[in-house]
């Protein structure tokens, strides 16, 4: 089954660059054969929210709520079940100072 990982990460939260650093999780991930896809974004600085509005477009900069923690990048896994998922997610390294949100794929 695949899975989103969505990293978050509150800015406010200081740590070393080898504590941040993802790659060797990533290695890992990949030599399990588990990892498929997965990106840093870009601050939410860069951000626009795009909302449709009684057929109008409305545009917003920045993220799309107001929060401390906010999406920096994902990963896209596939796992054998949520069990697999979750031991993955628990092992990235911004698990230890943010929030990695496990979310499953629709299956069609």
């Amino acid at each position: 089954m695949r899975y989103m990982l969505l990293i978050c990460v509150d800015d406010s939260v200081r740590v070393s660059g080898e504590e941040r650093s993802p790659e060797p999780w990533v290695e890992e991930m990949q030599r399990r054969g588990v990892r498929r896809d997965g990106s840093r974004l870009r601050p939410v600085s860069d951000a626009t929210t795009v909302r449709l509005r009684g057929g109008e477009v409305v545009l917003s900069d920045g993220p799309f709520a107001e929060t401390k923690e906010h999406i920096a990048g994902y990963d896209i896994i596939e796992c054998e079940d949520l069990d697999e998922a979750i031991e993955v997610a628990s092992k990235h390294p911004v698990a230890s100072f943010g929030a990695i949100e496990v979310r499953p794929f629709w299956e069609e």
